[in-house]
């Protein structure tokens, strides 16, 4: 089954490492889609892959790299759409 997440995660996630330990990550679990920072002081992952795998990252998400320290991360299940072919730091 594969499955969809939208997430946006708060705290002091900005400046640590989050988004290049988010790619590493999904890599490692084969999860596609992307991750960018907001100008809010958020960042948000929208990941793309095995139903399992995505659970990983979402799990993974609520406590970030080291350093981190994740207030809170909201997760939105969306539909699945195979819209990504890689994992990426989006600009």
């Amino acid at each position: 089954m594969m499955a969809r997440a939208h997430i946006i995660v708060t705290g002091l996630v900005q400046g640590v490492f989050f988004r290049f330990n988010t790619v590493q990550k999904a890599q490692e679990l084969n999860v596609y889609g992307l991750v960018r920072n907001l100008r809010d002081g958020r960042v948000e992952i929208i990941c793309e892959g095995a139903e399992g795998s995505v659970n990983k990252l979402v799990e993974w998400s609520k406590k970030g790299p080291e350093g981190a320290y994740v207030k809170n991360a909201h997760i939105t299940w969306e539909q699945y759409t195979g819209d990504f072919e890689t994992f990426e730091i989006a600009y």
